[in-house]
């Protein structure tokens, strides 16, 4: 029987190889991922009847995941840069959907609170992991395209948690939830061990005119420099963050705020907020093909696309929030669903644009710390904070600004974005192919 190392030409026939049904599987799994990060939003109102929570603790409720995440993503991103994106997306997901489903069982919110913060541990490094395998499966030049169609998931998945949650809780009890959306996570989970893994790009240095170093390998300073010194990458992890902050407060008080406002039931108020984040399904993959059509154009393109369509979100929102009410207010809501999540392809196809190919997963975990330290855990309790002081509407109001501020960051980031792009499609020349991912030359592990 011949061995073969990590470089060597998998026989295995039981592996799944397509690109498209990879691909598959990456958007279920993301968006099984937010059904089980978002389903809390939901449970709100029968916590605070059953335990007495304020809104600033629900907030808390749903940044403990992002903390998590934020604590871990680095660390485990190494792992799948380095060791296996396949065996690593497997054991996360399953973690994240036993974490899931366990909540479920939590007596108090201390108990419920550490169980999310699992949830987080788990679902760590699955972004950085996916997006690092479809930069791997499909050609830079779709890549915002592709990254938009598999974004798309997370407005659906965020939709499908929070309308199935409030359904559920109203109809069963709020800890039937957990357990209902845990299980398809955990399935996914499994048939990613059967998945083709792509060959892990070794970390060559390159002299500055684009040639390799013969022999020369990166060091570790030298990664950190690469993706902390990058004004691009700086510019546009800032950006990312303040988006996400409106995404994820948007995400978290939408049901509140109808509730509220309109004095209807949670499962109704659940429903309304879903279908406003629903229509992101929308927004992520026609960003992405935008972009990507203005990218023929203009190189700097998937940055200004999402300076555009931040300042359109942050106009809608204002809009909703302080002029309009009743239907009118909905319809502009609508459309901020579509427009919220537009940046996203861009964005994160610029952390793979502009690092090194062997440390994507890496240059996205970063991505998420930033995004998550000023965004992800802020927007749900400094919103709720808000609320709690000033009353609800007063505080979704404030999430317009955010919404402005990114715009700005990515409009200055884009003047950066040529010089650094160009830098590493010389790399791409000498350490992968075009279209880099092989099935026959996959990873075995």
């Amino acid at each position: 029987m011949v061995s073969t190392s990590r470089d060597e030409v998998s026989a295995k026939p039981t592996r799944i190889s397509s690109p498209y049904y990879i691909f598959t599987l990456l958007f279920l799994l993301y968006m099984f991922d937010y059904m089980d990060r978002m389903v809390i939003v939901s449970l709100f109102p029968f916590l605070k009847v059953e335990w007495g929570v304020t809104d600033t603790q629900c907030g808390l409720l749903v940044s403990a995941v992002y903390w998590s995440i934020l604590v871990f993503t680095l660390p485990v991103s190494i792992l799948i840069d380095r060791w296996s994106r396949t065996k690593s997306i497997g054991f996360m997901a399953a973690l994240w959907s036993i974490a899931t489903l366990v909540c479920a069982f939590a007596k108090n919110f201390v108990q419920l609170f550490a169980l999310r913060t699992v949830i987080g541990v788990g679902e760590a490094g699955y972004a950085p992991g996916g997006t690092a395998m479809i930069s791997a499966l499909f050609p830079s030049e779709k890549r915002a395209k592709i990254l938009g169609f598999w974004n798309a998931s997370i407005p659906l998945g965020s939709a499908l948690g929070i309308a199935l949650g409030g359904i559920i809780a109203d109809r069963f009890g709020w800890r039937h939830a957990f357990g209902l959306v845990a299980a398809p996570g955990f399935v996914i989970a499994l048939m990613f061990f059967f998945v083709k893994d792509y060959r892990t790009v070794a970390l060559t240095r390159f002299y500055e005119n684009g040639e390799p170093e013969r022999g020369g390998t990166m060091r570790w300073s030298e990664i950190a420099r690469g993706l902390l010194l990058n004004r691009t990458l700086l510019f546009n992890n800032v950006a990312f963050a303040a988006n996400t902050f409106v995404t994820t407060a948007l995400m978290t008080w939408l049901p509140s705020y109808f509730q509220r406002m309109e004095g209807i039931s949670m499962s109704k108020a659940a429903t309304k907020g879903s279908i406003v984040m629903l229509l992101a399904i929308v927004g992520a993959p026609l960003g992405g093909y935008l972009a990507d059509k203005w990218l023929t154009r203009r190189r700097n393109a998937r940055l200004v696309f999402p300076s555009v369509s931040s300042c359109t979100t942050a106009l809608l929102l204002f809009t909703a929030f302080s002029f309009s009410h009743g239907s009118v207010q909905y319809a502009v809501l609508l459309a901020a669903g579509v427009a919220a999540v537009a940046f996203v392809p861009s964005a994160v196809a610029v952390t793979q644009d502009v690092v090194h190919p062997g440390i994507r997963a890496i240059s996205l975990s970063v991505c998420v710390i930033v995004q998550h330290i000023l965004g992800s855990t802020l927007g749900p309790p400094v919103i709720g904070f808000f609320s709690d002081r000033f009353g609800l509407e007063t505080a979704m109001t404030m999430i317009a600004f955010f919404a402005f501020g990114a715009a700005i960051l990515f409009f200055i980031g884009s003047f950066f974005y040529v010089s650094d792009a160009k830098a590493v499609e010389k790399m791409e020349a000498f350490t992968v192919p075009k279209f880099q991912y092989n099935p026959r030359v996959a990873n075995t592990n």
